[in-house]
């Protein structure tokens, strides 16, 4: 849909007209909930506010079509109608076609006009009266007109209608202006005839251009319906020039009541009428009519009395005279200075009645009109960040859902937007979304922000935290893919931000060495936090590489803290491709290297379990059997914890420049400290405590101390603390076992080592 314009704006399912009538059906889904009429006002703004786009953004958006003007039609045919003309003039000027689009735009969203009560006659109440007052012969009864005619009230001075004919009067004046302000002059005219006043339907019928398809240069349709009769048919006001000068008299004569005077200012806006037409103006939308209307109005009268040449307007004489030159493009550009100079007046005027002209959908659509949209987007990001526009208000997110779609549809059609405005726009409008709950529309959104996009669409799924579950956050990361976005970047950067908040509230790897030995607790919401963030990153096979390099960062962590259950739940969730990763090799090195610790560490839990499986009284056969199971798991340990201390476990050859050393390194070296140490002494003692079982483990256990003191391996070295106790306990150890030598009797504490 993006690169098809015409689709965006077809007047029907395009983007604007979409929109609005979500906003329509909200409104229905309110009124019948029976919600704030406040909400439902603000909807309805908004909805207004989508009508204007549509109206006004087509236009702007495609090149006119090729048609004579008003002048090459009447050098042409003098007799041209006036429709006719006045349809060229619009179609030569761009800002009067918008202006009379945005008066239709303004019809479309008046109130509907309040309907009299229904009437049986004319002045019924008063010819009542005026009869029976013949009949009894006192002609000057009660103060009523004498005579029935329309002129009687205004021409006999101190008369007046019957009250209750006087009410209806005044009603139905105020629903034909109603219907003026409303653009429906059809129904104006059926209701003046079910009033039985057709002379109010004449007035408001003279309001019609002249138009006479036989004398118009419209090209015909060859598909259309209408009888070739119907070409001679002419239709409209041959004079409408006469008929303005008597509205306009009518609109300024004190003798009428301000109804009437209000009804033919609104039939013939003029700048002369314009204070008698502002009477009627409550809102804020009248007074952009009535102004909208006067521009429209006279524009098209200069055109025409400019014109010249015209037979329907100046007869035989303005044919002879012929047409007039054409108009000076100063004179042009000083009638759109003067035209928005008076919309922009429109930004402070008063209001009577519904929201002020600041209102924000005001500015709006007065800004839309001006084509100041970027002018428009600025000022609502302004009012975002320095808090006019707080998110505590029922309209705020009702406003940024407007401006988010607003910059959403200036893209889609190809219309610059200010890219800072539009990414606090969106910015507010993805944490409303957020706030209320509705992810699934959070990847939308944040696609809209450009070189921000992937960036935002990440601290999403990072808010979404411990609240989701793991298939919830793969369903937010496979939208991302739906709405234009690289998943495997999205995963990245969300693994990388995650990792970075949790490392902000967790405790620093620094300080004293843990014990390991004492019960761990479960995970923290921050451990469990930074274990989460690897899911991201193994979602797709894709980002695996990223999710090795995440993986050894967390285990170091966790490792360097004695957190070795949250260490190996991590190592769980891990998929075994991980381990065929080859490059680089320091990282694929490492990785393996804590999957042999795990391994290890899960048989010297194996060895602990089984040996608490011997009870006393076993039968010969099943100690048998344990025994068998003991030794091998026993040699299994062995073997697996000898290979680690013998092969440089996690010692990084890669060095940074200068006498610091890096953080990695640093974390490498306290973790060896506190595992060297831990599973030197867990294989002593598993050797130590079996040698009633196995003799022969006495003296591993006491081998074992050579292969710690031996300098190739530099095992001593890891047996750092402050106090120096971990060496110190190693040592009680291997003294211990050298006395276990002298349990089978004898002298010599090394005969256990020196036997075969």
């Amino acid at each position: 849909m993006k690169d098809d314009l015409a689709a965006i704006l077809d007047p029907e399912t395009g983007f604007a007209p979409r929109l609005r009538q979500l906003c329509r059906d909200q409104i229905t889904d309110l009124e019948d909930s029976r919600a704030s009429q406040s909400e439902i006002e603000l909807l309805r703004m908004e909805q207004n506010t989508w009508g204007l786009l549509q109206a006004v953004m087509p236009a702007r958006k495609t090149d006119p079509p090729s048609v004579p003007s008003a002048r090459d039609l009447l050098y042409e045919n003098p007799y041209t109608p006036t429709s006719t003309l006045a349809q060229a003039i619009m179609n030569s000027s761009p800002l009067l076609s918008e202006l009379i689009v945005i008066r239709e735009w303004l019809h479309e969203t008046a109130p509907a006009p309040m309907h009299p009560e229904a009437n049986t006659g004319y002045w019924k109440f008063t010819k009542h009266s005026v009869i029976q007052s013949i009949r009894m012969g006192n002609a000057h009864r009660d103060g009523l007109v004498k005579e029935m005619d329309p002129d009687a009230p205004n021409r006999e001075e101190g008369r007046s209608l019957a009250s209750d004919d006087a009410s209806y009067e005044r009603n139905l004046l105020q629903a034909l202006y109603g219907y003026i302000r409303g653009g429906r002059f059809d129904d104006a005219v059926e209701l003046c005839r079910k009033a039985h006043q057709p002379w109010r339907a004449a007035s408001i019928r003279g309001s019609f251009l002249f138009q006479w398809r036989a004398l118009s240069a419209e090209p015909r349709d060859e598909d259309s319906m209408e009888d070739e009769d119907d070409m001679d048919i002419w239709s409209g006001n041959q004079n409408r020039h006469l008929w303005k000068t008597a509205c306009t008299r009518a609109a300024l004569s004190p003798a009428l009541s301000d109804q009437e005077r209000i009804l033919y200012a609104a039939l013939a806006p003029s700048p002369q009428t314009s204070n008698v037409l502002k009477l009627a103006c409550r809102t804020w939308e009248d007074h952009l009519w009535a102004q909208v209307s006067i521009m429209c109005e006279e524009k098209e009268s200069q055109e025409l009395s400019r014109l010249g040449g015209s037979f329907w307007e100046g007869g035989v004489e303005a044919v002879d005279k012929g047409v007039n030159d054409e108009l000076d493009d100063a004179e042009e550009e000083e009638w759109k200075k003067e035209a928005i100079s008076s919309l922009d007046s429109l930004k402070s005027i008063a209001v009577l009645e519904g929201p002020p002209a600041d209102h924000a959908f005001h500015f709006s659509q007065l800004l839309i009109i001006l084509n100041r949209t970027n002018t428009l987007l600025d000022s609502f990001a302004v009012g975002l960040k320095d808090g006019s526009y707080t998110q505590s208000s029922f309209e705020y997110a009702s406003m940024c859902r407007f401006f988010a779609h607003f910059c959403l549809f200036l893209q889609m059609i190809d219309i610059p937007v200010p890219p800072l405005a539009t990414q606090v726009i969106l910015e507010s409008y993805l944490q409303v979304l957020e706030d209320a709950g509705q992810r699934d529309l959070i990847a939308m959104y944040a696609s809209a922000l450009g070189e921000n996009a992937i960036e935002r669409y990440a601290l999403f799924l990072v808010s979404l935290a411990l609240t989701a579950d793991i298939n919830e956050r793969r369903l937010a990361l496979t939208r991302a893919r739906d709405h234009g976005l690289d998943p495997a970047r999205v995963a990245v950067v969300t693994a990388e931000r995650t990792i970075e908040q949790a490392f902000d509230v967790l405790p620093v790897l620094e300080g004293p060495l843990p014990s390991i030995i004492a019960l761990q607790q479960p995970p923290t919401d921050a451990e469990l936090f930074l274990l989460r963030s690897i899911e991201w990153t193994i979602f797709q096979d894709t980002t695996y590489n990223t999710a090795l390099e995440q993986a050894n960062v967390i285990l170091r962590y966790f490792l360097g803290t004695g957190r070795v259950q949250a260490a190996q739940s991590l190592l769980d969730v891990l998929p075994p491709e991980l381990a065929g990763i080859s490059e680089p090799e320091e990282r694929a090195t490492e990785y393996l290297h804590y999957r042999q610790f795990f391994v290890i560490w899960e048989t010297v839990e194996r060895v602990v379990d089984c040996q608490s499986q011997h009870v006393p009284g076993m039968n010969k056969d099943a100690k048998a059997t344990w025994l068998d199971d003991y030794r091998s798991l026993i040699d299994q340990a062995h073997d697996q914890i000898t290979r680690l201390l013998t092969t440089e476990w996690l010692v990084s050859d890669v060095e940074n420049p200068g006498d610091e050393l890096d953080e990695r390194r640093k974390d490498l070296i306290r973790i060896r400290q506190i595992y060297i140490p831990e599973l030197i002494i867990r294989l002593h003692f598993l050797l130590f405590d079996s040698r009633h079982f196995i003799p022969e483990n006495l003296k591993r256990a006491l081998q074992l101390a050579n292969i710690v003191a031996d300098s190739r391996y530099q095992l001593y070295e890891d047996f750092v603390n402050e106090d120096g106790k971990r060496l110190g306990d190693y040592l009680g150890a291997v003294r211990e076992a050298i006395l276990g030598g002298l349990e089978g009797g004898g002298s010599d504490p090394f005969r256990v080592i020196a036997s075969a």
